[in-house]
């Protein structure tokens, strides 16, 4: 199946943060379907969170869900922020 020619050109207007973001998720979900890639660092989780914004006077928290990735580096678990996706399937989040 082809790709539409206005996502390609989305893709080409991107800027490098945008473009990490895309690779994450991309990347995420091909993990899912069976597929590795190791010579690319480890493997990346990406989840939806609910976020409390921490002020007293707040009435409306938790806020999101947020999309975040998840990946394991010396040791450590690391995140990234990758934004708002009110749109973002449940299927593509694990």
């Amino acid at each position: 199946m082809p790709i539409d020619r206005d996502v390609i050109e989305a893709v080409r207007e991107m800027e490098e943060p945008e473009l990490r973001r895309l690779f994450m998720l991309t990347r995420a979900r091909l993990e899912r379907k069976g597929h590795s890639f190791p010579d690319l660092g480890p493997e990346v989780k990406i989840r939806k969170q609910m976020v409390r914004c921490g002020k007293a006077s707040c009435s409306s928290c938790p806020h999101g869900p947020y999309v975040y990735a998840y990946w394991m580096e010396e040791g450590k678990q690391r995140s990234k922020y990758l934004g708002r996706f009110d749109d973002l399937p449940d299927e593509d989040i694990k």
